[in-house]
């Protein structure tokens, strides 16, 4: 099996269009043409993890944090960005990362967090804004439904729980091919007028190709008319954080302490207690700060996350119960759903977990 193939199942699981335009996943390093010996799965593709996987014989990281970030201009060796990706580079070994592909989706980062926790009716706390297209195309009625079922195979048609969405309308089309033309309805230099079928469906933004090869390959016209436009609509089912229900309301301290508990946190930060109850918990592994007025319009109890400032605890104004549970706890079981979903996918090869802990920060 070729490293590509292992690729193309990492994009089932997290579509590298999900994630943040500020972010840098896929492959990082190494020739994805390459015969796979093994997957090793970690939290971050550190120096010492490399060395791991140098030991089991895989010659693939498949990494939740990107090692590399920003550009580099040198690699010298000089910080623990440039070790690594030297060490891989030297040991032949590929680096995949998923990062804010797998936090923007509804089964990723922040679902697994919601599950450890129990939460029930979840929802995205921030839909992703921007990833809704349109496409609209006309055709001849003995055409249409050829053109839609094609199109809807490539990608298109799908709202929510519903697939196969379209809608449709008749009108008539008028047009008059020149002297290099070759009209399937007409002839040249003759003004022709027919019914059509006006199709409309949406799409996110990542199937436009497919969309676009499927309508040219299965529409009868020598021209193909279409319109394509980006719309406002949020997505609902893709986008940063979540919010969902504990299956019974809890002390502000009982629940820090489960949550600690849950998550293996050597300590949390909080705010202030307000003597009430938690029962609705907004989520957002990682750095969250910017999520917590989000939190709070959708009228959570708690809001969970990390890396917050100490100024940034203020903006809770005394609404919810803010935390900061670390940046590492939040995420931790992320590389265990990899795994998993991996192993599912390609059961008889040989996928590992990291033993390596990768959290650099430690409490006394």
């Amino acid at each position: 099996m070729k490293i590509n193939q292992i690729i193309a199942v990492l994009e089932e699981m997290a579509p590298l269009s999900y994630a943040e335009d500020f972010d840098n996943v896929g492959l990082l390093v190494g020739n994805q043409e390459t015969e796979a010996t093994g997957v090793l799965i970690c939290h971050d593709a550190l120096e010492n993890v490399i060395d791991e996987a140098v030991r089991e014989n895989c010659n693939l990281v498949v990494c939740f944090h990107p090692i590399l970030f920003s550009g580099l201009k040198k690699i010298t060796g000089k910080n623990y960005v440039e070790r690594a990706v030297i060490k891989a580079i030297k040991n032949d070994i590929a680096i995949f990362a998923v990062h804010t592909a797998l936090d923007n989706h509804q089964e990723g980062v922040n679902k697994i967090f919601c599950s450890i926790l129990g939460l029930t009716d979840t929802k995205i706390l921030i839909p992703k804004q921007n990833f809704i297209k349109k496409l609209v195309t006309y055709t001849v009625p003995e055409n249409a439904e050829k053109v839609r079922n094609a199109m809807f195979k490539a990608g298109a048609g799908k709202i929510g729980n519903y697939e196969d969405c379209s809608f449709n309308s008749e009108g008539f089309s008028t047009y008059k091919g020149n002297e290099n033309s070759n009209p399937t309805i007409g002839n040249q230099l003759e003004l022709t007028q027919t019914n059509e079928i006006k199709i409309e469906v949406t799409f996110e933004k990542h199937f436009e190709s497919s969309i676009l090869k499927a309508l040219f390959s299965n529409h009868i016209y020598e021209e193909v008319a279409y319109e394509i436009y980006d719309l406002q609509n949020s997505h609902q089912n893709i986008g940063l954080g979540m919010i969902g229900t504990l299956e019974k309301p809890m002390d502000e301290k009982d629940f820090l302490l489960f949550v600690k508990d849950k998550i293996q946190a050597d300590g949390i930060r909080h705010t202030v207690f307000l003597n009430k109850k938690i029962q609705k918990v907004a989520v957002l592994g990682g750095s969250g700060s910017f999520a917590i007025k989000e939190a709070i319009r959708a009228g959570a109890d708690a809001f969970l996350t990390a890396d917050l400032k100490y100024h940034q605890f203020y903006e809770a104004e005394n609404q919810l119960l803010l935390a900061d549970v670390g940046h590492f706890e939040s995420e931790r079981y992320t590389k265990n759903y990899i795994l998993d979903y991996l192993t599912k996918k390609m059961p008889n090869f040989a996928f590992i977990l990291s033993k390596e802990n990768t959290n650099p920060v430690k409490y006394l």
